[in-house]
């Protein structure tokens, strides 16, 4: 199955205004808006759907609201999108909407969906990083600490889902859909990835535990570099957003990262430096905790100099 990746994310929000200004000031680019709600996009054309959680063209929701309503994956050609309606028509109802893209539900409770990727090519500044022993990474005199610089999302990243029997939701994703595990928190869950992409994960499940378990966790769009994660989360922090989680690097993955809460039924990321993995690699499996969690942490502060 040549599932590319995440294409849309669809929530249903209380407060439309909080939503969309919220996705504005993280970076992303308003594509339309109306009474209804919003579109709003990524440099490659992943993007957020916002939708008044009232709305009856909307998915039922898992959880209670905001929360996910439903999630787009992007997939290579028509040929997969025929697989996948074949494969899934099986065992459980699914439809095509009038733009062709198909809807159903996964086993965990989510309502998922999938589309032709309209996915397009990145166009932005070139990051380079000058690292001693190899070649310079900015030519001499281009300085690196912009504090104008412009900082827009590249890409949506993953997302994670609390599950009901973990178990059963990874069999779907990788027996169905041919996801891959790269690495796993023994007892809680496994970190996949669509066989269309070599990023670690598009998908993250945790085992849910408790009533509160419920509905996604967070949700992300790569960033371009660490930089562009610390800058970005200093401006979001200065302009009120509350820093829930961050900056840090994860060890799953390795990806840079700063969560803040969201008005969307979970905590939004901004991430970037995602490892890359082919299927030779061999997943993990550690203890879930904070040791195995992140590889260091810091938190927010306000800015200081010497002599003040």
């Amino acid at each position: 199955m040549n599932i590319v990746g995440l294409e849309t994310l669809v929530f249903g929000v209380e407060d439309m205004a909080a939503g969309r200004q919220y996705l504005l000031d993280y970076g992303l680019k308003e594509i339309d808006a109306s009474a209804v709600g919003g579109t709003y996009e990524a440099l490659d054309g992943t993007a957020v759907v916002l939708r008044h959680a009232s709305d009856p063209g909307l998915p039922a929701s898992n959880a209670p609201s905001p929360n996910l309503r439903e999630t787009v994956y992007g997939v290579a050609d028509a040929a997969t999108l025929r697989a996948l309606a074949d494969n899934l028509s099986a065992d459980r109802e699914m439809r095509f909407d009038d733009e062709g893209s198909l809807h159903t539900l996964d086993d965990g409770g989510y309502a998922i969906a999938f589309c032709i990727t309209r996915r397009r090519a990145i166009v932005a500044p070139h990051i380079g990083i000058n690292v001693p022993g190899q070649a310079p990474g900015r030519a001499a005199n281009v300085c690196a600490a912009d504090k104008a610089e412009k900082i827009l999302p590249r890409s949506l990243s993953h997302v994670v889902y609390f599950v009901p029997d973990v178990a059963k939701a990874e069999a779907f994703y990788q027996d169905r859909l041919g996801f891959r595990v790269t690495d796993r928190f023994i007892g809680l869950g496994p970190f996949m990835r669509p066989q269309g992409t070599l990023d670690h994960h598009c998908l993250f499940m945790i085992q849910s535990f408790n009533s509160h378990m419920v509905g996604m966790n967070h949700f992300t769009f790569h960033l371009g570099s660490a930089n562009e994660v610390l800058h970005a989360g200093w401006r979001f922090a200065q302009q009120g957003y509350k820093s829930f989680w961050g900056p840090g690097r994860h060890i799953m993955g390795s990806n840079y990262f700063w969560y803040f809460n969201s008005p969307f039924g979970g905590t939004m990321e901004f991430d970037a430096d995602m490892d890359l993995h082919d299927d030779s690699w061999s997943p993990r499996a550690m203890p879930p905790g904070s040791d195995n969690s992140q590889i260091f942490l810091f938190q927010h502060a306000p800015k200081w100099a010497p002599g003040e």
